[in-house]
């Protein structure tokens, strides 16, 4: 299970403090901005085929919008839905996985390699990291800062990777500075990258199906042009299904744990406040709505997306829950559904 706490709308855009909101929050990591590493003369080698295979499937998903959550190269059922919507909006037969008819409905004007190389630089080794981030929300709250406990984990995040999928990309390599190592290509280009200025030429919705675990952005003809997996509600904090509109969009908030706020709290515990960082319980994204209870962030455990339970809040991938703060805006619409 993942970790719960209680959470009211911030105060401010740097601090925030959560005393009514009930849910789990059991998020947080930095989507880092532009890949200025890539080693664009020394491309990593193709793994296409004529079929697309699974890796290069989710890496495709990705950069159209429609996250599969965690790339793995393995696939499961959050990739299984983002295909599934992917296919819906583009008018695709259901179940194919043709190569060249998915790059013709993502307009690719190349083929796009799914599999780049990137140089590790010398501020991605140095850190700062911290070297174990506990558990227990007091002794977290000791920490000044909740920073990447590894240069691995730092990677992973910004290119939107199980751990494991770099590790069996690169098995004899020590993630130091320097090193040439191949990632999946979640770069886009200016052209592919979806825009705040494209999405709100008409007013955007927000969609969040509890059944299906899953996040729609509509625009306003009604097309999707953002779609991923989401955890959200559970027996103790149910989603509150219903209209609700966006009422703040903070980014590297810190986190006021309050245990009279859980239904199963700790009676030894205190209540405290714990710093930013990318492994912040509640992340660098928090998405307040209109209910007080409510809202919608990141995870430091992006592997748990679509398949644990949250106490109450929506929760994505920290770099899904990025995308989603530049798609919406204050009075943004949000609907909660079965």
């Amino acid at each position: 299970m993942a970790r719960r706490s209680g959470i009211v709308p911030p105060k401010t855009a740097t601090e925030f403090t959560f005393k009514t909101l009930s849910c789990l929050a059991a998020s947080a990591a930095i989507l880092l901005g532009a890949f200025t590493s890539f080693a664009g003369k020394r491309p990593a080698p193709s793994i296409l085929a004529a079929e697309t295979t699974e890796l290069e499937m989710q890496v495709l998903l990705d950069r159209a919008d429609f996250s599969p959550g965690e790339i793995d190269g393995i696939g499961g059922e959050n990739s299984s839905k983002a295909l599934a919507a992917f296919q819906a909006q583009r008018g695709l037969v259901p179940g194919s996985r043709n190569r060249a008819v998915v790059l013709h409905a993502l307009a690719a004007a190349a083929v796009v390699e799914p599999i780049v190389s990137y140089t590790i630089t010398t501020e991605d080794a140095a850190g700062p990291f911290s070297e174990k981030i506990p558990k227990n929300m007091i002794e977290m709250s000791k920490l000044s800062h909740l920073y990447y406990t590894s240069v691995l984990q730092e990677l992973s995040e910004r290119f939107h990777s199980a751990p494991a999928l770099l590790n069996r990309l690169n098995p004899s390599t020590g993630f130091t500075a320097g090193e040439h190592i191949r990632v999946p290509n979640v770069a886009r280009s200016e052209r592919e990258a979806l825009g705040p200025q494209r999405a709100r030429s008409g007013m955007v919705k927000v969609v969040v199906s509890k059944k299906a675990s899953v996040l729609r952005v509509y625009d306003g003809k009604g097309q999707v042009i953002f779609f991923a997996p989401v955890t959200s509600g559970s027996v103790h904090f149910p989603l509150p299904f219903g209209n609700w509109k966006v009422t703040e969009i903070l980014r590297n908030p810190t986190y006021d744990y309050n245990p009279d706020l859980f239904w199963d709290p700790n009676p030894a515990s205190a209540k405290a406040t714990i710093a930013a960082g990318p492994n912040n319980p509640v992340g660098v994204v928090w998405i307040g709505i209109s209910d007080p209870h409510y809202g919608i962030h990141g995870t430091p455990d992006p592997g748990e997306i679509g398949y644990s339970q949250s106490d109450g809040c929506v929760r994505l991938t920290n770099w899904d829950a990025s995308r989603l703060a530049g798609l919406v805006t204050k009075g943004t619409p949000v609907v909660f559904e079965k």
